[in-house]
């Protein structure tokens, strides 16, 4: 059984911890101008989750996983969260083409 991470209303929520994700270095110098850039839904999502401060559980902002950028990563659940989805609208080859290369 996995440990128990943290409890959210009265919900237990398990490690799951995911290692060696891939990882393309090319993507590095846009960090810093997406974090920037800062939509707003972002940020606030940010403010509330920063500094463990939601249960305790550890966020990372613009966390590059493969060919992507994911908007937040909770690297002890195995947990991407993308705010600005709306943004990802008519580059469905581009998702299935990621999906095909990490085989997931």
């Amino acid at each position: 059984m996995k440990e128990i991470l943290t409890i959210i209303n009265g919900v237990p929520v398990r490690r799951n911890f995911v290692e060696n994700l891939p990882y393309n270095p090319k993507l590095k110098p846009l960090l810093n101008g997406k974090r920037k850039a800062g939509i707003l839904s972002e940020v606030i999502f940010w403010k509330q989750v920063r500094a463990k401060t939601f249960h305790n559980i550890d966020f990372d902002r613009q966390r590059i996983i493969g060919n992507f950028i994911v908007d937040f990563y909770v690297k002890t659940l195995g947990l991407v969260i993308e705010i600005d989805g709306w943004s990802h609208n008519g580059k469905e080859v581009d998702d299935e083409v990621g999906r095909n290369i990490w085989n997931l």
